[in-house]
């Protein structure tokens, strides 16, 4: 079999699987030269490493930009996809979706906030979904409520 050690950056393009044996993981990377998915390329990518299948396993998201660097053995047969074993991987970017998922729903009764780490300015809805306000801090949630309330006759 043909190999040759190979750097690239990609695309996350597939949710990571457990390998065969503990610590090691099975995804799939998509490059592509330009915009055209027609350019596109995607390496079916393993590794033994256990620090990088855990990273694969529970913090690595499809759509993180990935540099990963190893050992590239040519497909065996045409259609059959390139065969990458990693031995270095780091994120270059965060899929943009992965935002979403720092954020945090909470209730209040019939209102719904949205905790930002980001921000110490938090929304405030109504659970079906009314605008209420924008709070300077999680401090004064209560108080924007009240003066909701008092607006619009009682609850939400």
């Amino acid at each position: 079999m043909n190999t040759k050690p190979l750097t690239v950056d990609g695309f996350l393009y597939t949710v990571p699987t457990p390998g065969t044996r503990p610590g090691t993981a099975h995804f799939e990377l998509i490059t592509s030269p330009t915009d055209d998915p027609a350019d596109d390329t995607v390496f079916s990518c393993t590794t033994d490493k256990p620090r990088i299948a855990d990273a694969l396993l529970t913090e690595i998201q499809p759509g993180d930009l990935l540099h990963v660097s190893g050992t590239l053995a040519r497909p065996g047969a045409t259609g059959e996809a390139a065969q990458l074993t990693v031995d270095a991987l780091d994120v270059l970017a965060a899929a943009p979706a992965r935002a979403l998922r720092e954020m945090v729903l909470d209730r209040y009764g019939d209102y719904v906030v949205v905790f930002d780490g980001d921000t110490d300015t938090v929304p405030v809805f109504t659970a079906s979904g009314q605008w209420v306000g924008l709070a300077d801090n999680p401090d004064v949630i209560a108080t924007l409520i009240d003066i909701h309330e008092r607006v619009n006759g009682g609850d939400a």
